[in-house]
C-alpha cells in the first residue's frame, strides 16, 4: 500500500489541504474504507480466487459487467507500476543529481532524462524476473522491504517529533475562511483511495497461500493492512509539518527528505529517508505487480481475455504471459515520465472505487433473501463510500473531478479492455 508518495508528493498533499486537512483526510478515508475491507475479508474467506473481483461477481452479474469491474480493478494495480518505474528516477535524482542529464524529450512540460528512464526500465525488468521465480521469492522480498521500511520510518517519526515545533504546522488548513477546513480535507480525500489501494490485493494471492493457512486470517490481514496504511500516512504528514514550516515546503516543492535535512542540517538523514523510500518503492512495485498479474491470470483462466494470459510456467507455477504483458505496459508508460505522477493518482482513485463498489454489491447480491446475514451493513456502507469515490471524480461540477488528461488515460485503458473483450468474443 505504501509507496513513495509520502516522499515525492508530500508537497502536493500539503498544498491541497495543509497539515490538518491532509492528515484528517487520510484518517477519514481509512476509517470510511474499513467496511469495504471487512467485505473483502468475508469474500476472500469464502472464495479464495486469483480472479478477485471477477470471482466475486460470478453468478450475480452478467459476464460483461463482471469483466468491466475486474478490468478497471486491474488498472488500479497496473497504474501503480509505471508510477513507481517513473518515481525511481525521481527518487534517485534527489541524491544523485547527475541523473538529471542527457535530456531526451518533454511530455507536458516535464523533461525525460535518459538515466532516469533507464533506471525505471531496469527496475521493471528486475521486478518481472523476480515474479517469474514464484510467489515465495516475491513474498520473502516483500517481507524484507516492508519491515525494513517500518523500522526506518519509526526512527524518523521519533526524531521529527523530538526536534519539531507546533508552530511549523500553522496554518493547519490550506484554505482559509468559512468552509475552508472542510474544503481542505475534501481536496486531499479525493486522492486518498489511490494511496490506500492494496488491502484488497490479498485476495488475488489467496490461491498461493500455504496449505495450512487458516482462511479466517485473510480478514484480519486485510483489515490490519488498511489500518496500518492510513496510520502510516497520518503520522508522516504530522511529522513533516511538525519538523519544518509546511508553507516553505510547498513553495519550494520540497519532499520529505528535504524537510528533515533542513531541520536537522544533516545530509545523512536525508539519504536515510531516500533509502527508506527506495525500499517502499520496491515493495509497492512488487506487490502491485503481483496483484495485477494474478488478476489478469484470473481473467484469462475464465476466457474473458485471451487465454494465453492464463499460461503458467511449468517449473515455477507463475503466470508468465500475464507477467510479460504487465512488464510491457509498465515499460511503455514509463516513457511518459514525471508528467504521469499526479494524473495517475486521480485515475487510480476512480479505478479502485469501481472495483470496491462491484465487490460490495456482489456481496449483497450473494446475501439476497438473508436480511440478517453478517456483513450486510458493512457491505451497504462500503458500497455507498465506493459510489461516492466514483461520483466525486466523474461529476464535472465537483472540485477536483477528472480533467481531460485523466479522461484520456481512463478512456485508453477502457479501449484496451474493449479490445480484449472483443477478441475474446471473436474466437
Amino acid at each position: 500500500m505504501v509507496g513513495v508518495g509520502w516522499v515525492v508528493l508530500i508537497d502536493d498533499w500539503l498544498a491541497r489541504g495543509g497539515p490538518a486537512g491532509a492528515a484528517l483526510a487520510f484518517l477519514a478515508g481509512g476509517l470510511l474504507l474499513l467496511p469495504v475491507a471487512f467485505t473483502y475479508g468475508r469474500l476472500v474467506r469464502e472464495i479464495p480466487d486469483a480472479g478477485g473481483e471477477i470471482a466475486y461477481a460470478e453468478g450475480v452479474f452478467p459476464p460483461s459487467v463482471g469483466f468491466a469491474a475486474a478490468w478497471t480493478m486491474v488498472l488500479s494495480y497496473a497504474i501503480v507500476c509505471p508510477w513507481e518505474a517513473v518515481a525511481i528516477g525521481n527518487l534517485l535524482a534527489r541524491i544523485a543529481p547527475g541523473l538529471n542529464s542527457a535530456p531526451l524529450y518533454e511530455v507536458a512540460g516535464k523533461t525525460i532524462y535518459a538515466p532516469r528512464l533507464a533506471a525505471g526500465l531496469i527496475l521493471t525488468a528486475a521486478i518481472a524476473l523476480l515474479n517469474t521465480r514464484g510467489a515465495r521469492a516475491s513474498g520473502v522480498f516483500q517481507d524484507v522491504a516492508t519491515f525494513g521500511l517500518l523500522a526506518l520510518v519509526l526512527l524518523f517519526l521519533a526524531l521529527g517529533f523530538a526536534r519539531g515545533t507546533p508552530g511549523n504546522a500553522e496554518p493547519l488548513f490550506a484554505r482559509p475562511g468559512t468552509g475552508g477546513a472542510l474544503l481542505s480535507i475534501f481536496f486531499v480525500l479525493q486522492v486518498v483511495p489511490y494511496f490506500l489501494t492494496g488491502f484488497e490485493s490479498i485476495g488475488k494471492e489467496s490461491e498461493e497461500a500455504r496449505a495450512d493457512f487458516d482462511p479466517r486470517l485473510f480478514r484480519r490481514a486485510i483489515a490490519g493492512s488498511l489500518i496500518v496504511g492510513f496510520l502510516f500516512y497520518v503520522s508522516i504528514i504530522a511529522a513533516v509539518a511538525f519538523v519544518f514550516p509546511w508553507k516553505e515546503l510547498v513553495a519550494g516543492h520540497l519532499g520529505t527528505e528535504a524537510a528533515f535535512e533542513r531541520a536537522f542540517s544533516s545530509r545523512a538523514i536525508a539519504r536515510a529517508i531516500v533509502f527508506a523510500a527506495f525500499l517502499s518503492l520496491l515493495k509497492i512495485f512488487n506487490g502491485n505487480f503481483v496483484a495485477a498479474t494474478r488478476l489478469l491470470f484470473g481473467l484469462g483462466r475464465r476466457n474473458l481475455v485471451h487465454p494465453a494470459l492464463a499460461r503458467v510456467d511449468a517449473v515455477h507455477g507463475t503466470p508468465v504471459m500475464a507477467i510479460a504483458l504487465m512488464a510491457l505496459l509498465t515499460g511503455a508508460a514509463a516513457f511518459l515520465g514525471d508528467a504521469l505522477l499526479v494524473p495517475v493518482t486521480e485515475v487510480g482513485s476512480l479505478a479502485v472505487g469501481v472495483g470496491w463498489l462491484s465487490t460490495c454489491v456482489a456481496f449483497l447480491l450473494r446475501r439476497r433473501g438473508m436480511p440478517n446475514a453478517p456483513g450486510r451493513a458493512a457491505a451497504l456502507f462500503g458500497a455507498a463510500v465506493s459510489a461516492a469515490i466514483i461520483f466525486m471524480k466523474v461529476l464535472p461540477g465537483v472540485p477536483g473531478s477528472f480533467t481531460r488528461a485523466e479522461w484520456i488515460a481512463f478512456g485508453l485503458w477502457s479501449a484496451l479492455g474493449l479490445l480484449f473483450w472483443l477478441t475474446r468474443k471473436a474466437r
